[in-house]
């Protein structure tokens, strides 16, 4: 960190400084509020979806307790031919936003497999996309977390470290100012008095 001149040009830089954060300080505290919010929002989403898939696992368990028939082969049954995610920014930060998925179930003869596999795939589907949406839901989540990171450790530079030494610098200047404007009063009162003693006009 450079020395802090002690005079009146570095007062001045130290003062548009201070204006600067001063003004930065409120909009970065408001980022700050938006992203937190939208965090909030995003992780009680995932949550929900969380709770929708053990849900829907168990469901499925008890509508289907013969998927543990491994002698029916559902392997490709449901697979997923296109997930379209779109990129949508929130405060300077791009947050994925899943807009549509394409499962294709698999054709099969209906009379070579047993009747509940119809079922079977639909249910596949569903869980497919569920599973697929928890994976956008918990990256835009992760990454809201990286973003209330980083703005939180903006605010608080600015908030304490910058606008707080930026303060106590402009102190410290005025301070050595106003001795040093002191010191001369009283050096020109001192020299005054000596050229009267010496009866110099």
């Amino acid at each position: 960190m450079a020395r802090l001149q002690l005079n009146k040009s570095s007062l001045a830089r130290e003062a548009r400084s201070l204006r600067t954060y001063e003004r930065f300080l409120p909009s970065l505290d408001l980022k700050r509020q938006q992203l937190m919010a939208e965090r909030a929002k995003a992780a009680k989403t995932l949550a929900e979806t969380g709770g929708e898939i053990a849900r829907f696992g168990q469901e499925v368990g008890q509508r289907l307790p013969m998927l543990a028939n491994l002698n029916v082969d559902l392997t490709g049954l449901a697979t997923v031919t296109d997930v379209v995610v779109e990129m949508e920014n929130l405060v300077g930060t791009r947050l994925p936003r899943l807009e549509r998925i394409e499962v294709r179930i698999r054709p099969y003869a209906l009379l070579s497999k047993p009747h509940w596999v119809d079922t079977a795939a639909v249910l596949l589907r569903d869980m497919l996309e569920l599973r697929i949406r928890l994976q956008v839901e918990q990256r835009r989540v992760a990454l809201l977390d990286e973003a209330v990171k980083t703005i939180t450790q903006r605010v608080n530079l600015f908030d304490k470290v910058l606008i707080p030494r930026t303060k106590a610098n402009i102190k410290r200047i005025r301070v050595y100012l106003s001795d040093e404007q002191m010191a001369a009063v009283v050096r020109s009162k001192i020299s005054k008095r000596k050229h009267a003693a010496a009866g110099v006009p």
